[in-house]
């Protein structure tokens, strides 16, 4: 065993602590829990932060999980089944829509699009920025947003450090992480998120997540269309892109929140 090993494996034993806590936790509670020296506990948690694995909230003296931990989450899936699993649900989504399908992730502040599905015959074609591999703002897609509805708060602060303004494209959509968390909260409320010429004036995304075997967010659904040219309501379209969502969900062993795809929204 080389002389660094007992390191690494107590860097990997603070990221999984953290990872199980509903929320960023003190230091003492690490030191105490993990078993660690505190001199020790704390200089890991200094380079966690340094590279971004860790974000420390000095003003409560509690540390939480960073954006670097998030995209090697996100990264892992991207490499896994997600795209095998989903691309099918997407051709399908498309075809019951008559309307382009995309299944997206969070990575980091953005929806990270994996798949991209165009319907067979499209009434209105459209060209859309969201090709497979292009980020957007999350807080402005609804595929973003319909992950984001499920974060911490501390997930979110971390994602959309307060006072940044956010992205926008149109000059439409939340400009402030407030008005991010009530549009998020209204979203989840509903069980989808409605973009409306956020990203693209004129079209109009409803995105819904997927969750995996902890409960957590782990892609979704999207499907875009003309907000001129629908001949569908968004109820409607909202229930096939859930329905999608569900059914992944079930693909991955994913738990979704008591009630969410089986109570009527």
């Amino acid at each position: 065993m080389s002389s660094t090993s007992p390191a690494v494996g107590r860097a990997l034993d603070v990221l999984r602590y953290l990872a199980g806590r509903p929320g960023p936790v003190p230091g003492a509670a690490l030191v105490r829990d993990l078993a660690i020296p505190r001199s020790s506990a704390y200089h890991l948690l200094e380079v966690l932060t340094e590279r971004g694995f860790v974000v420390h909230y000095p003003d409560q003296r509690t540390y939480g999980l960073g954006v670097a931990a998030f995209e090697v989450g996100s990264a892992y899936l991207r490499h896994g089944s997600l795209e095998q699993l989903g691309r099918p649900l997407a051709r399908r989504l498309a075809a019951r829509t008559g309307e382009i399908a995309h299944l997206g992730i969070l990575h980091g502040p953005d929806t990270l699009y994996l798949v991209k599905e165009r319907p067979r015959r499209q009434a209105f074609p459209v060209s859309l920025v969201t090709e497979v591999g292009v980020r957007l703002p999350a807080s402005l897609t609804a595929n973003g947003r319909s992950l984001l509805a499920h974060l911490g708060p501390a997930q979110l602060r971390a994602l959309f450090p307060a006072p940044s303004a956010l992205v926008r494209r149109t000059g439409t959509g939340p400009a402030s992480l407030g008005e991010l968390r009530t549009l998020l909260a209204a979203e989840r409320d509903r069980g989808w998120a409605l973009e409306d010429g956020m990203i693209t004036e004129g079209m109009q995304s409803i995105g819904a997540c997927a969750f995996d075997h902890h409960g957590s967010p782990v892609a979704a659904f999207s499907v875009t269309r003309r907000r001129d040219r629908s001949t569908e309501g968004a109820d409607e379209v909202a229930a096939a892109v859930r329905a999608a969502a569900q059914v992944l969900t079930g693909r991955l062993s994913g738990v979704a929140p008591p009630g969410w795809f089986t109570t009527s929204r």
